[in-house]
């Protein structure tokens, strides 16, 4: 990685011109050089049609190497403001007028409620047509008959300007599971200081090979998923978005040397690995990451034991433009219910009044540095509510060891308050998951008359195995105190997870019909 880069633009120099930096399941490959001139060639387009730095383009594109380019190419030269392509017409508008999106991409031949849309608010629509032949990723831009869009960074056509480190490079929504969503801008400088935090924290060369299967729509797979890696000069396998099924063949083609996903890809992919023990065997991995939500010790100890490699499971949010902690590669110690020390940002944790409590005691986790946001977009409210004393609330609450390693016990939000007794969802899920039936397990707030929320959880058993309702809760019942053992557990098929794969406690009750 460059250390003086400020700029995406910058920060992709790095790779030697010859050496591959993307690859895709049965295509060819881009190297280095080519990635460069693909980006300088979108970037000159889209300063043709009068857009340039801090003009939003809206993406919206399904997952693999084209998706990775055109998010690499908008934000080196305006701003990527990628979006989940299976959205409804009505989010896409929400989203779309939010932005204030001046141009909207869409793979060419492909249907989307966001082309109407964009048609409906006078948002001019781009083609975005794959060249696979020309390497994974390649693509041309076709624009319909439409006037030039005039934009304040791309002046009015022509020579693109070159974007500065305080110009926005990527701009996400928060998941708004309990509230509006809200405008978060990441600037060039965070998305590259963060790049080189999970640099610097796993250690990427250009010997590294990434399989990519986390979306391109979320902070995760961006950065550690593509940013990073790219930016130490590593490859990059961008498979059609995850499959569990195809994973053991994709690792066998591009021979990763990592991959990174959330707990849920994880449990997916140890349900197949008995298949394909002679794949893992041939394709060593030197670490799996894990990040975005927690996950189950024992979960991590199958991992280590199916692939033979430590996982390093981290802590992150898109306001800190990904990572915020993360556990060390070997020798350096790890901590298997830890996310770790402060893996680029100070980190602190502090009680009600913003003041540092003592090792061990638990409070809300704070962060500030180079990589952490200026504030929400537009929401002078919100901003008062996540900054205190020039640290970034973080909303989660945990406690931080002696070595500094940090324990996060859940969202403020998510914690059960049963009849005044507080408790830690992730607690019961640890508890409920030691059970050998148990594959996943989401313990979650079910409204009640009387105590305000009762404790439930919602339980998918490992194929083949048989446990009832009654035998879980008797099995929680002797390791948890009383008023923590969940008063209703679903033996479910499927627990409904968010766009990214991330199993979400808030709105559950409601979701399995229960509130």
């Amino acid at each position: 990685m460059n250390p003086s880069a400020s700029t995406i633009a910058a920060l992709l120099e790095t790779g030697d011109t010859k050496a591959t930096a993307l690859s895709s399941p049965g295509g060819r490959t881009l190297s280095f050089g080519a990635l460069r001139s693909l980006i300088s060639r979108t970037v000159e387009t889209l300063a043709a049609r009068g857009i340039g730095p801090n003009d939003r383009v809206a993406i919206v594109l399904d997952n693999g190497p084209e998706m990775a380019v055109a998010f690499l190419s908008v934000a080196s030269g305006a701003t990527a403001a990628p979006l989940n392509p299976r959205y409804r017409a009505e989010e896409f508008e929400f989203y779309l007028t939010d932005l204030k999106a001046k141009l909207l991409i869409v793979a060419q031949g492909r249907s989307s409620p966001a082309i109407d849309v964009a048609a409906k608010l006078g948002i001019p629509v781009c083609q975005l047509t794959a060249q696979p032949e020309r390497g994974a990723g390649s693509f041309v831009l076709e624009f319909a008959d439409q006037p030039a869009v005039r934009g304040g960074g791309g002046g009015g056509g022509g020579k693109p300007r070159a974007a500065t480190p305080d110009d926005a490079a990527l701009v996400l929504h928060t998941s708004g599971t309990t509230s509006r969503p809200k405008i978060v801008p990441l600037l060039q400088r965070n998305l590259v200081a963060s790049a080189g935090n999970i640099c610097a924290t796993l250690g990427f060369s250009a010997d590294d090979r990434g399989l990519c299967i986390m979306p391109l729509f979320h902070i995760h797979g961006l950065m550690a998923g593509l940013l990073a890696p790219l930016s130490a000069g590593g490859q990059v396998c961008c498979p059609p978005g995850f499959d569990a099924l195809k994973f053991f063949s994709w690792m066998a083609e591009a021979r990763p040397t990592w991959y990174t996903g959330v707990p849920t890809m994880h449990q997916a992919i140890l349900t197949r690995a008995g298949h394909n023990a002679e794949i893992v065997k041939a394709n060593p991995l030197r670490f799996v990451r894990s990040s975005s939500s927690a996950l189950p010790t024992k979960v991590i100890t199958e991992i280590e034991s199916v692939f033979g490699a430590p996982v390093i499971e981290s802590y992150g949010m898109t306001e800190a433009s990904h990572q915020m902690t993360s556990n060390p590669l070997p020798p350096e110690p790890r901590k298997p219910g830890t996310v770790g020390p402060g893996g680029g940002p100070e980190v602190r944790v502090v009680d009600e009044r913003g003041n540092p409590v003592s090792p061990g005691t638990p409070g809300e986790i704070v962060i500030r540095g180079p990589s952490v946001m200026r504030g929400y977009e537009n929401n002078p409210t919100a901003n008062a509510e996540a900054f205190v004393q020039g640290w970034f609330r973080t909303g989660d609450q945990g406690a931080m060891d002696a070595d500094g390693y940090v324990t996060i016990t859940g969202r403020l939000k998510e914690i059960i308050i049963r009849g005044g007794e507080k408790i830690s969802p992730r607690e019961v899920d640890e508890i409920i998951m030691a059970h050998p039936a148990v594959h996943q397990c989401v313990t979650f707030a079910l409204p009640h008359e009387m105590l305000g929320e009762e404790v439930a959880a919602a339980v998918v058993l490992r194929p083949g195995a048989e446990a009832s309702d009654k035998e879980l809760r008797q099995f929680a019942a002797v390791r948890l105190a009383d008023f923590k053992v969940p008063r209703k557990i679903l033996i479910v098929q499927e627990i409904p997870v968010g766009a990214t794969g991330k199993l979400q406690r808030i709105g559950l009750a409601k979701k399995l019909g229960l509130a």
